[in-house]
C-alpha cells in the first residue's frame, strides 16, 4: 500500500465556494522587458579625439553663417589633411566592433576536401521556462493518488474531473465547458480518458459504471455496467476497445460498438489497478497496480472464454505502480514509476520483461510523459518538492525542474503537437508548461520543375 496515497480534502469544499472552475490566476510579475531600450556606447571602439574634432570644428560653418570666410587654399588643404587622418567619417559613436576579417588558413583549392572532416555544429540548447505559463483554479480537485483525472484529447480539449463534475477546456480559445455532474449517490468520478479521434470521452465512477460521452453533441451514449464491483479508476482505449481497471483488481476489455461490450478480462492483481496505457501498435498493455506489481499484456494472447494470462509479471517495484509511459521512439521500451515507499523510476524491455534501468528519484513517482520530439522524459512527483523533473535518456541526467505547485503533481497530461504539458495537483491548481519546446520543422522539398506535356509519352 502506498503510504499518503489518499487524503482528505475538507478543506477543497470551502474553498470551492469562491472558486469557479478553471478561472485563470493572475500573479504580479516584474515585467522581464523593463529598462531594455537603452544603448550603451562601446567606448573601446570610439576615438575620443575625433569626436570632439566633429563636435566643434564646423561650428564656424552652418551654425555661425557671419563668420570669416576661408579661402579657397585653406579650403583644399583642409580637406587633404581630413584625408589623409582620416576625418571623413560620419559616425561618432560605436555600438559594436566590427567582426575582424577571416583568414584563409586553408587555400581554396583544398576546402572541398577538408571539409569532410570538419564537425558537424553542435544543436544550441533548447531554453526550458522555469514557470508555468498559465495557472487555472481546479477546485475540488480529489486527492487521491490512485485516480486519473486529467486528459487531453486529440481535438486540442483538457478534460478535468473536478469532484463530481467534468470540465471540457478548450486550448485553442481558452473556453470551459461543463460536460456532465454525477449524481452523489454515482460519483465522484474516479477517471477520464479520450477515445484516439477526440470527440468521444470515457468517464469512470465510484459506483463501478463507464460512461461514454459525445462531447460535441453534449449527451451521453451508453453506460457500461456489470464489469466491475467497484470503483473504475484506470482507463485506457486501444482503437473501439475501452480498456477499464477497477479497485476490484480486474482488467476488462470493452467492445464499445457492441451491445455486450465486455470482450477479454485480465486478471492478474490482487489490488486496485490504478496504472493502464496500451503501447503505440496496441499490441501490448502495461498495468499497474496498488498490489506493487506491473503486468505486460499480449493482445494476440487474449481469449474471451477465459482469464487471459499475463506476458510477464514484473515485482521489482516496491510500491503502488501508477505512472507508466511508453517510448514513442522505441516500441518495446516502457518506463514505470512507484510510489512513495519506492520513489523510483524503472525502464523495461517489454519483449523479454528485462528491467533496462532503474532510478531513485527521492519522492513519490505520480506520472511520467515522453518528449515526442527529443530523447527525454517527464516525471512529476509528491513530497518533498513536488516538482517536475525532466531527464535525458538513456543517461537520466536532470535537464531541468520545475517548481510551482505546492501539493503532489498528481496528473500529467500532453497537448496533441507535444509541446505543452498540463499539470493538476492537490493544491488545486491546473498549470501549463512549455517544458517540451517547439518541434523541429521539416524543410520542405525542392520543388520539381515539370516540363510541359510531361504526362503524353515522349516520342521516339
Amino acid at each position: 500500500m502506498d503510504a499518503g496515497s489518499m487524503s482528505s480534502s475538507s478543506s477543497s469544499n470551502l474553498k470551492g465556494q469562491s472558486r469557479c472552475p478553471l478561472q485563470e490566476q493572475f500573479l504580479h510579475r516584474k515585467n522581464s522587458k523593463e529598462n531594455l531600450d537603452r544603448f550603451i556606447p562601446n567606448r573601446s571602439a570610439m576615438d575620443f579625439d575625433y569626436a570632439h574634432y566633429m563636435l566643434t570644428e564646423e561650428k564656424t560653418g552652418k551654425e555661425n553663417p557671419n563668420s570669416a570666410i576661408c579661402s579657397p587654399a585653406r579650403e583644399a588643404y583642409r580637406r587633404q589633411l581630413a584625408e589623409t587622418f582620416n576625418m571623413n567619417r560620419t559616425r561618432i559613436l560605436a555600438f559594436k566592433n566590427k567582426a575582424p576579417t577571416p583568414v584563409e588558413l586553408i587555400p581554396q583549392a583544398h576546402s572541398s576536401t577538408s571539409s569532410l572532416h570538419q564537425p558537424k555544429p553542435t544543436k544550441p540548447r533548447r531554453h526550458i521556462p522555469q514557470t508555468s505559463e498559465r495557472t487555472l483554479d481546479a477546485p475540488d480537485l480529489v486527492d487521491d493518488y490512485y485516480l486519473n483525472l486529467l486528459d487531453w484529447g486529440s481535438s486540442n480539449v483538457l478534460a478535468i474531473c473536478l469532484g463530481s463534475t467534468v470540465y471540457l477546456w478548450d486550448a485553442s480559445d481558452g473556453s470551459t465547458s461543463e460536460l456532465v455532474t454525477i449524481d452523489d449517490e454515482n460519483g465522484p468520478v474516479t477517471s477520464v480518458s479520450w477515445a484516439p479521434d477526440g470527440r468521444h470521452i470515457a468517464i469512470g465512477l465510484n459506483n463501478s459504471e463507464v460512461q461514454l460521452w459525445d462531447s460535441t453533441a453534449n449527451r451521453q451514449l451508453r453506460s457500461l455496467r456489470g464489469g466491475h464491483r467497484s470503483r473504475v479508476g484506470s482507463l485506457a482505449w486501444n482503437n473501439h476497445i475501452l480498456t477499464t481497471g477497477g479497485m476490484d483488481g480486474k482488467i476488462i476489455n470493452n467492445d464499445v460498438r457492441i451491445r455486450d461490450h465486455v470482450v477479454e478480462t485480465y486478471r492478474g492483481h490482487t489490488q486496485e489497478v490504478c496504472g493502464l496505457k496500451w503501447s503505440a501498435s496496441g499490441q501490448q498493455l502495461a498495468s499497474g497496480g496498488n498490489d506493487n506489481l506491473l503486468h505486460i499484456w499480449d493482445r494476440s494472447t487474449a481469449s474471451s472464454n477465459s482469464a487471459t494470462q499475463w506476458l510477464h509479471r514484473l515485482e521489482e517495484h516496491t510500491s503502488a505502480v501508477k505512472a507508466l509511459a511508453w517510448c514513442p521512439f522505441q516500441g518495446n521500451l516502457l518506463a514505470t514509476g512507484g510510489g512513495g515507499g519506492d520513489r523510483c523510476i524503472k525502464f523495461w524491455n517489454t519483449h523479454t520483461g528485462a528491467c533496462l534501468n532503474s532510478i531513485d528519484t527521492g519522492s513519490q513517482v505520480c506520472a511520467l510523459l515522453w518528449n515526442k520530439n527529443e530523447r527525454e522524459l517527464l516525471s512529476s512527483h509528491g513530497f518533498t518538492q513536488n516538482q517536475l523533473t525532466l531527464w535525458k535518456y538513456p543517461s537520466m541526467v536532470k535537464t531541468a525542474e520545475l517548481t510551482g505547485h505546492t501539493s503532489r503533481v498528481l496528473f500529467m497530461a500532453q497537448s496533441p503537437d507535444g509541446c505543452t504539458v498540463a499539470t493538476a495537483a492537490a493544491d488545486e491548481t491546473l498549470r501549463f508548461w512549455n517544458v517540451f519546446g517547439a518541434p523541429e520543422v521539416a524543410k520542405p522539398a525542392p520543388k520539381t520543375v515539370r516540363e510541359p506535356f510531361a504526362q503524353l509519352n515522349r516520342i521516339r
